[in-house]
């Protein structure tokens, strides 16, 4: 037998089956750091994040002598003994379940050496990688909704008086499913109705949103209550559907009798589904170019109350007119 088959035959007694080198790295669900920047990640709520890589991809397509791994996580936390955290021996790491309090910065520093060959002389060297993890969830339904009621004139308290009473009516018609009445508004306009003279009506718009206090009460304790805080938001565009629809009923049931100055306008009433996120989360495509339509989580020194759907500077509350955290 020849030297190197009988020095082959001896390695494979002595430990049997080797690990055939291949490269781990083609696998889809990587993220690999750079040394640059930080990496942006997006996870979506009680999801798994990425396989986040404790190197670049030029490092990771050579060979690495003696690595070690070590990652800080957000507000510099030790991650080790995190039963959220999986990280392997091989410097990757898995946030599982992710929820709001896992964001933030997460680093990792590579550690490994260089040897001389005619020396045996050996280098360490560290690399530091970024990763800035953000939770995100998908926008809630909410509705805009618009109608018109006439007037006798555009000037007068009585137009006030009628706008803080409907907007009072349609929030006792959907407070006990935790909806509300957001950002109403109305203005006057002289409207020329064909083959008839100019009369006066009030242009109203509002939004219904599902988020009115207490609404994490609908959760049941769930930690993600999409399901019902949707449906509750379904059920509230349906019930003030019926309110002016019934209003459009009783106007048409009345010929006979003297028609009120102020009434509802027939088929003046409009729904639109829009974008809803929650409090605590906006959108931003400026910062985040690579999920601009999710719902971020607000970065720390801001904030995002339910009438909006972006995260606004916290200022201070002694600041005339201005808003601060809650």
């Amino acid at each position: 037998m020849r030297a190197w088959a009988l020095f082959s035959a001896v390695l494979w007694s002595l430990v049997g089956v080797g690990t055939q080198r291949s490269s781990l790295f083609s696998k889809k669900g990587f993220v690999y750091g750079t040394v640059e920047q930080p990496v942006k990640i997006y996870v979506k709520l009680h999801q798994n994040s990425p396989v986040l890589i404790c190197m670049d991809i030029n490092r990771a397509n050579k060979e690495i002598v003696d690595p070690a791994y070590l990652w800080i996580g957000p507000n510099e936390n030790t991650l080790q003994g995190n039963r959220q955290i999986n990280i392997t021996n091989t410097g990757k790491l898995v946030v599982k379940d992710f929820i709001e309090s896992l964001s933030g910065l997460y680093t990792c520093t590579l550690s490994y050496k260089t040897i001389k060959a005619e020396t045996q002389e050996e280098t360490t060297i560290k690399k530091r990688y970024d990763f800035m993890i953000f939770a995100y969830r998908e926008p809630d339904y909410s509705y805009h909704m618009a109608v018109r009621f006439t007037t006798k004139s555009c000037v007068g308290r009585y137009n006030d008086l009628l706008f803080r009473v409907l907007k009072k009516i349609l929030d006792n018609l959907i407070s006990d499913l935790l909806c509300h009445v957001i950002e109403p508004s109305y203005k006057c306009h002289s409207v020329k109705i064909p083959e008839g003279d100019f009369v006066y009506e009030l242009f109203i718009a509002f939004q219904v949103n599902p988020f009115a206090p207490g609404w994490k009460s609908v959760c049941n304790n769930s930690s993600d209550c999409e399901d019902a805080t949707n449906r509750n938001i379904l059920k509230a565009r349906d019930r003030i559907e019926e309110f002016f629809r019934s209003q459009a009923y009783i106007l048409h049931h009345h010929v006979n009798k003297t028609i009120p100055a102020m009434h509802f306008v027939d088929h003046s009433f409009q729904v639109v589904r829009i974008d809803n996120c929650r409090p605590g989360f906006g959108k931003n495509e400026g910062l985040h170019t690579n999920c601009a339509s999710c719902c971020v989580l607000c970065s720390p020194g801001t904030f995002s109350p339910d009438a909006d759907v972006t995260c606004q500077i916290c200022v201070s509350v002694h600041t005339y007119g201005a808003k601060s955290c809650p």
